[in-house]
């Protein structure tokens, strides 16, 4: 039986929670880390990988508790599913040691950056299956349930507080995550990412992806959220339809306007303008305040989501929120 798990406080009326940004492309053209597949996953394998992981994410908690906002701690496991994993030379247990490991790491950031007035909470990403900008190699809503439940039900015995699921871009693969996280009882989070046209590489809108995964589940994911995408890259008109204006709470952007071809085929990192990326993201957080979840993507780095984040505060729809129960460490 799941455990009981409480309401997530970045969905709560008028909270503001900040994400880190871009964790693969900052390792790799920032740092010079060389990353397999582009799988962070393989930091935790080591004491030396483990560290740089926590120095990433300890800079981007220090923004957070800085401007005095909640912050939605990700694990390092986009790519910590089992196909990817298996061209990392994984075995079932390395896959399983992995993934908890990433929640560990996790619980040691939050435990140093957490306060009554930046909530941490802690998010078990899930990643697609083929890759994240393209929707050739699909699955159906049952086959990618059976696949991810491999990975959700690991992270239902950590203490990670959702299940957030990055970078989708077919409803069917949603569908699967969000009947496997109901099955663990983990809640769950579905972030789409669209093309330089507002849909999915599927063709779908945002709302029509939507409403398939709330209609098969019962409406179980806790909201919807948008990320790899640049603000511009959004539908004109996407926030008039009333399902996208009640269920999509997160933004995480791209610092570039390219579109994901572009991006795929760059071998120098564009890194955009963070001050415009951030009145942006403000702009639409003044306008759609349901939206509680602000950070970045590829490109993105602290220079971003600081950006954001006083850009978000700027638009006064942020307000103080008193601290619900412990940190579960």
């Amino acid at each position: 039986m799941p455990k009981y798990r409480a309401a997530l406080p970045q969905l709560e009326e008028g909270a503001l929670f900040l994400t880190d940004a871009g964790l693969e492309t900052t390792l790799l053209f920032w740092e010079g880390i060389d990353l397999p597949h582009f799988a962070a996953c393989e930091l935790l394998r080591s004491d030396e990988g483990r560290d740089v992981l926590r120095s990433y994410f300890n800079r981007h908690a220090a923004v957070a508790t800085r401007l005095g906002l909640g912050f939605v701690l990700d694990t390092a496991t986009w790519r910590a599913n089992p196909d990817w994993t298996a061209r990392l030379g994984y075995g079932s247990q390395e896959f399983e040691r992995v993934n908890r490991s990433s929640v560990l790491l996790a619980q040691k950031v939050r435990r140093v950056w957490e306060t009554d007035a930046s909530r941490i909470v802690i998010a078990a990403v899930v990643g697609p299956r083929a890759g994240g900008y393209a929707s050739s190699e699909r699955q159906s809503a049952q086959e990618a349930a059976d696949y991810h439940s491999w990975q959700i039900d690991i992270f239902a015995d950590t203490e990670a507080d959702f299940i957030s699921a990055l970078t989708l871009n077919y409803s069917e693969e949603a569908i699967g995550i969000t009947r496997a996280a109901q099955a663990a009882g983990m809640p769950v989070v579905i972030s789409f990412t669209v093309e330089t046209d507002g849909r999915l590489a599927s063709g779908e809108s945002i709302s029509e992806a939507i409403s398939a995964v709330d209609i098969d589940s019962g409406w179980y994911p806790e909201c919807f959220a948008i990320n790899c995408a640049h603000p511009t890259h959004l539908a004109e008109g996407m926030w008039d339809d009333d399902a996208v204006r009640r269920r999509v709470r997160g933004i995480r952007a791209n610092a570039s306007r390219c579109s994901h071809a572009e991006l795929d085929n760059s071998e120098t990192l564009d890194d955009g303008d963070p001050e415009e990326l951030g009145r942006q993201l403000g702009e639409l957080r003044r306008t759609n305040p349901q939206l509680t979840m602000l950070g970045g993507c590829c490109g993105c780095d602290t220079r971003h989501i600081e950006a954001i984040g006083r850009s978000a505060v700027a638009s006064g729809s942020a307000i103080g929120l008193p601290r619900i129960g412990a940190a579960a460490d």
